[in-house]
């Protein structure tokens, strides 16, 4: 049996339905265990991220897919506290071998996500992790309706949502639910596939 981790911050819940998307798809191939992992503001002690338990079932994984909101054109500060602190495990090279993917969300269509996407890639190259792309043509290029890929990203999953203020709860593009299952369910068969 494979595992595919899940590690993401989510602030408004958008990214977090995308994560959702993700652990549908890898559950989808069979023989695939999810590790859906949430970061939150309560591991952050003093300015450090600490979960230890966490940090054990990342160990444990064949795949670890890494999730944030682009904030400012980067990734969230949460999320970053959280890579910082598995530098002890880059220091060990404790993932080398692991595949590894990325998606992120934004209120805008662009809003600089391609610079999460690639601070994911960077940060899983350093753990001489091997990085898996989405896989899929957008549906734009294709003169599909499905969304799928509907932002054009190669990298990684981009989600967007338009920005809302008045508190309801966090929808996501059926496009960006599919694109984002669709990881999910490539990467777990990437997991069987190196596992053969």
């Amino acid at each position: 049996m494979g595992t595919v981790a899940i590690i993401y911050f989510s602030g408004s819940g958008h990214t977090h339905l995308m994560a959702e998307a993700v652990a549908e798809g890898a559950l989808s191939v069979g023989g695939t265990n999810v590790e859906l992992l949430r970061i939150t503001g309560e591991q952050i002690q003093e300015g450090r991220w600490k979960d230890d338990a966490m940090i054990a079932k990342l160990n444990g994984a064949d795949a670890i897919i890494f999730g944030s909101p682009t904030y400012m054109g980067g990734v969230a500060a949460q999320f970053k506290a959280f890579v910082d602190a598995a530098s002890s495990i880059w220091f060990q090279q404790g993932w080398r071998d692991k595949l590894a993917a990325g998606f992120t969300h934004s209120s805008s269509p662009s809003g600089d996500k391609q610079s999460t996407l690639l601070y994911m890639a960077v940060n899983a190259a350093q753990h001489s992790m091997t990085w898996i792309n989405p896989g899929e043509l957008s549906s734009f290029l294709l003169g599909k309706d499905d969304g799928i890929n509907r932002l054009g990203s190669y990298m990684g999953v981009m989600g967007q949502s338009t920005l809302d203020m008045s508190g309801k709860p966090a929808e996501l593009d059926p496009g960006d639910r599919l694109t984002a299952h669709k990881l999910g369910t490539r990467v777990a068969n990437m997991v069987q596939r190196f596992k053969q």
